[in-house]
């Protein structure tokens, strides 16, 4: 939930006293320009029938102000690229520390693809640390609340482009997928060799369509890890063209649509022309 120093906000906890009180604890933050600050409820069955609540439990929050700063926005810059189609990016944000540590909750530490980071926690083991569990997150845009032996816990929240498909031929199966596809989320690129299969009227819930053959067809398109790709062409001959470019991308998954005799001759083409074992198990 984002509290504007104007009083406006964004988002929702689930309403209710809680949000009204983290709702209130954050305008009074922002109005006195106090740090980051961690809060606890935990909501008994006496408490949560005291207050009218439905259910009770346990929730933790960070009120973590955000200030004009020049890190602030390099971070914030980096994190819309990771949206708009970049590298991933993870933010890792301190959320509890021992009594009488030096580590400041709300510390940031910014995590990249390729490991290089800016910022920190104020500890380089702890850091590395936050970077090896970061790894794991990123290709998917996963969060994970991470707690430590030492009494220290932490929340890394993985940015990445939107989950993407790409349907290799314009035909029936592709634009029943595609409907699906856009309900759930998905950007979605359909390509196919002829323009009366693959234009904005037959797919209007695409964001691109593209014309073109499909051996050279994924190298226009911005395929990362975050994108899954279907390939359901009109012929063996199409499908074995795909198939081949689709594996060459770093896409996570491409599945082939057809039976498993037709499988196997598009295996065995594609192991003629140099494919190995190693290169299978996405398809």
């Amino acid at each position: 939930m984002l509290v504007r120093a104007d009083g406006s906000g964004v988002g929702t906890l689930g309403g209710g006293c809680v949000e009204g009180d983290i709702w209130f604890a954050s305008s009074q933050l922002l109005k006195s320009g106090g740090p980051a600050e961690m809060r606890d409820y935990e909501l008994n069955e006496d408490l949560a029938a005291q207050d009218g609540l439905v259910c009770g439990g346990t929730m933790y929050f960070l009120l973590d102000p955000v200030r004009e700063s020049v890190e602030a926005q390099d971070t914030n810059e980096e994190v819309i690229a990771a949206y708009e189609g970049g590298a991933p990016v993870a933010v890792a944000s301190l959320m509890k520390v021992p009594d009488g540590s030096d580590l400041i909750v709300g510390s940031k530490l910014l995590i990249r693809e390729n490991s290089s980071t800016k910022g920190s926690f104020g500890d380089e083991k702890l850091d590395a640390s936050a970077v090896s569990e970061a790894r794991k997150l990123l290709a998917m845009g996963k969060n994970d609340y991470i707690s430590t032996k030492s009494g220290i816990e932490y929340f890394i929240e993985a940015y990445t482009s939107p989950p993407t498909l790409v349907l290799a031929g314009g035909g029936h199966v592709s634009k029943a997928i595609s409907n699906i596809a856009s309900t759930l989320g998905f950007r979605i690129f359909v390509i196919d060799d002829r323009d009366e299969f693959s234009n904005k009227d037959r797919f209007p819930e695409a964001d691109e369509t593209v014309v073109s053959d499909y051996g050279s067809a994924f190298e226009k398109l911005p395929i990362g890890t975050n994108s899954f790709i279907v390939i359901a062409t009109r012929g063996h001959r199409y499908d074995t063209s795909a198939t081949a470019s689709a594996i060459r991308t770093q896409a996570s998954y491409v599945g082939l649509l057809g039976s498993k005799r037709k499988t196997i001759l598009i295996y065995e083409e594609l192991f003629a022309q140099g494919f190995t074992m190693e290169q299978g198990p996405r398809c």
